[in-house]
């Protein structure tokens, strides 16, 4: 049986009261919950070693993750951010490939794969983002569009380290649109993917591989989502803000 994993993507936002507040939040709710899945907040990198602290502190479960790291181990590469200097503050998990890095940052395959072999080189649990646009969707292209995205990155791992990914599946376009997929889309892309993936691997690797959906999943859509056999949990980008909103997603990850 795969634990569900509820991962919060707070993206470029918050400021340092802000953020600490709303974490602290998220903290003492998820203190009055079961233990019925993993949670993962995933803030801004300045926030990274000042957030482990803080679940230290509080004794708290939830994991903390970069939402990026450099294809380089180190060396002359001005902004960049380490997936050892992650490891070193306290993040667990890193997010690699999220479709708003393929956009705006042009990261390709080679760049990919690269990531995630630094972040498992690093001892960090790599969430590997893939996932169409609309036009894809709308033309029927989506399954060719994420096997391409796989078979390019993550499908190079050998099986030792590809146990050790989780996938996301985020369709583009229902990322901060208010439009989501709905559970039968949903489900039956992730079947898609933890089938490519029983090809590649086989049965065994495939039934424990955690697959999240990551697309405007919120506290009225998360239960129908999550109780689909191959949603494994959820990325959640702009209700991972609200501690709320957050913690009922958790509660649904039954």
């Amino acid at each position: 049986m795969r634990k569900k994993l509820i991962a919060g993507n707070w993206k470029m936002n918050l400021d340092w009261n802000e953020a600490m507040t709303i974490f602290t939040d998220i903290i003492r709710l998820n203190g009055e919950t079961n233990d019925h899945c993993d949670v993962v907040v995933i803030p801004p990198a300045p926030y990274l070693r000042y957030f482990f602290e803080t679940t230290a502190d509080l004794n708290s479960n939830i994991q903390v993750g970069a939402q990026d790291c450099s294809a380089q181990s180190s060396g002359a590469y001005t902004g960049e951010v380490a997936a050892s200097m992650i490891h070193s503050v306290g993040a667990a998990y890193v997010l690699v490939g999220h479709s708003e890095r393929r956009e705006y940052h042009r990261e390709s395959s080679d760049i990919l794969s690269e990531k995630v072999e630094r972040a498992l080189e690093h001892g960090l649990i790599p969430i590997f983002c893939c996932g169409e646009k609309l036009d894809d969707r709308d033309n029927g292209n989506h399954t060719f569009v994420v096997d391409n995205q796989l078979d390019g990155t993550i499908f190079e791992l050998s099986e030792d380290q590809f146990k050790q990914v989780v996938i996301a599946y985020e369709p583009v376009w229902a990322i901060g649109t208010g439009r989501t997929a709905s559970p039968d889309q949903a489900q039956d892309m992730h079947s898609f993917i933890r089938g490519l993936v029983q090809s590649k691997y086989g049965e065994s690797v495939a039934s424990g591989t955690r697959i999240l959906y990551g697309g405007s999943m919120k506290p009225a859509n998360a239960v129908e989502l999550l109780s689909q056999p191959d949603v494994d949990g959820g990325l959640i980008g702009g209700a991972s803000l609200d501690p709320t909103q957050f913690l009922e997603i958790i509660k649904a990850a039954k």
